[in-house]
């Protein structure tokens, strides 16, 4: 393949060794993050974090502990639970209950006569992490 071809198929050509990688250099690393199991479902999380999880039985403003770690890193120091970690936890703070998107599942059987038409919004709540002790 001639370097006009490249060109084109590609767009402009790079040098070689160059890599696009999805990390800048100017953030400074996450110091500390763990993978924690919460009502089922596996999640990366750091301190500050927000994130949406299934619905739990808490209110806004309560805080919740996670006790299901998997795995937990300290300043580049990885602890690998089997299954999971004795003694870390992770605190949650609630911040409220939210609602998805709507979902529409549309039955149909051909030449039946038979529609039918269900809409679904899964519940969430949304928590912010504040600690993680390993």
């Amino acid at each position: 393949m001639s370097q006009y071809q490249f060109q084109y198929f590609f767009g402009q050509s790079r040098p070689l060794g160059y890599i696009a990688s999805p990390f800048s250099r100017t953030q400074p690393p996450i110091s500390m993050h763990a993978v924690v199991e919460i009502a089922g479902t596996q999640f990366a999380v750091s301190p500050k974090q927000t994130l949406k999880v299934p619905l739990l039985a808490k209110n806004a403003g309560d805080s919740i502990e996670f006790n299901n770690i998997l795995l937990a890193s300290d300043n580049g120091k990885i602890s690998l639970g089997a299954p999971f970690l004795s003694g870390s936890v992770v605190k949650a703070t609630v911040n409220g209950h939210e609602r998805g998107e709507k979902v529409l599942v549309f039955k149909k059987k051909r030449r039946k006569g038979y529609q039918k038409l269900n809409g679904h919004r899964q519940q969430y709540t949304s928590i912010t992490i504040t600690d993680i002790t390993i």
